[in-house]
């Protein structure tokens, strides 16, 4: 199968396409025929040498498609079903990819939209279950019309919860849309906040990593109702919570959002597309703007395309 792959770390130029043996699942996974596989800021960060060491490595935790192979004792989905979800093995932006958890995409979206869901609405629900996010709390949100910052503010009000949004002007009405009261960045933050919330509010979550924990902490009554899920030196700095994926994934939401998406309470912007063989652009873009509203995709023609 072809799939992205890099050798040396370096500028998107060190990105390349390349045969590599087609995947197998193993017990309880699913291989899919890849149609869209969503690019994350980890895909850059990889990609220079900021995350992992070992060489070399292939890219994309997330993707859609249909199912070819199933794994033994897989019985909820079958051969041809569209399906989206998780790749362990990180090697998702390729031809095949075997997905250890997934779900039915829901029928109102394409394999781009699907796509753009799984890495999005799984760190969201997993920082909102770590925060205890309810009915009748009000929880702030750094980063909010970002995919992850977005995905947790409409999470955030399907649980009940008050959502204050801090972002850019420009994206102050997509906010509003979504059911969040937004705020600007910059000084005066925490007056903005208290505005909205004179008593303060109950949890904050840090999805931008732009330095603003210790005044999420001082709003927010304390480290232990903070989490972040992009400042790992600030969360050690300051006491805060750094949500991992190896502590155990929010799986449970990819089941659960396709009848939030069908009932018109949850969705997720795609905001560009690519071809798999134009994935270093897609990076380029991911790096320059990766605050944007919306995820960027690779779409993936069968194969036998490339090359």
């Amino acid at each position: 199968m072809k799939a992205v792959r890099f050798s040396r770390f370096g500028g998107p130029e060190v990105l390349e396409i390349v045969e590599l043996p087609d995947p197998r699942p193993g017990p309880g996974e699913v291989r899919i025929a890849v149609r869209a596989a969503g690019v994350n800021p980890s895909d850059w960060k990889k990609r220079e040498g900021l995350m992992d060491e070992e060489l070399p490595q292939t890219l994309g935790y997330e993707a859609a498609g249909v199912v070819d192979v199933v794994g033994a004792g897989v019985t909820y989905v079958g051969v041809g079903d569209r399906v989206f979800g998780l790749a362990g093995a990180g090697a998702a932006q390729a031809e095949l990819a075997v997905l250890s958890f997934y779900a039915p995409i829901p029928p109102s979206l394409d394999f781009a939209d699907a796509a753009a869901l799984p890495a999005a609405i799984e760190t969201a629900t997993r920082a909102l279950d770590q925060l205890g996010v309810r009915h009748g709390c009000t929880l702030l949100v750094n980063g909010a019309s970002g995919s992850i910052g977005s995905a947790a503010v409409q999470l955030a009000v399907v649980r009940g919860a008050h959502v204050i949004g801090i972002a850019g002007p420009r994206n102050h009405a997509y906010l509003r849309s979504l059911g969040a009261e937004p705020v600007a960045y910059g000084e005066g933050l925490g007056e903005r906040v208290r505005a909205l919330a004179p008593d303060g509010v109950d949890l904050a979550l840090d999805v931008a990593g732009s330095g603003v924990l210790p005044e999420l902490i001082g709003l927010a009554g304390g480290a232990e109702h903070v989490v972040t899920v992009a400042d790992f030196a600030g969360a050690r700095e300051h006491g805060v919570r750094f949500s991992r994926g190896d502590e155990g994934r929010a799986v449970h939401v990819l089941g659960e959002i396709g009848e939030l998406i069908e009932s018109g309470r949850f969705s997720l912007p795609v905001a560009g597309t690519f071809p798999l063989d134009e994935v270093a652009e897609a990076h380029r873009v991911s790096k320059a703007g990766s605050h944007a509203r919306g995820k960027l995709v690779l779409v993936v023609a069968p194969a036998g395309v490339y090359g």
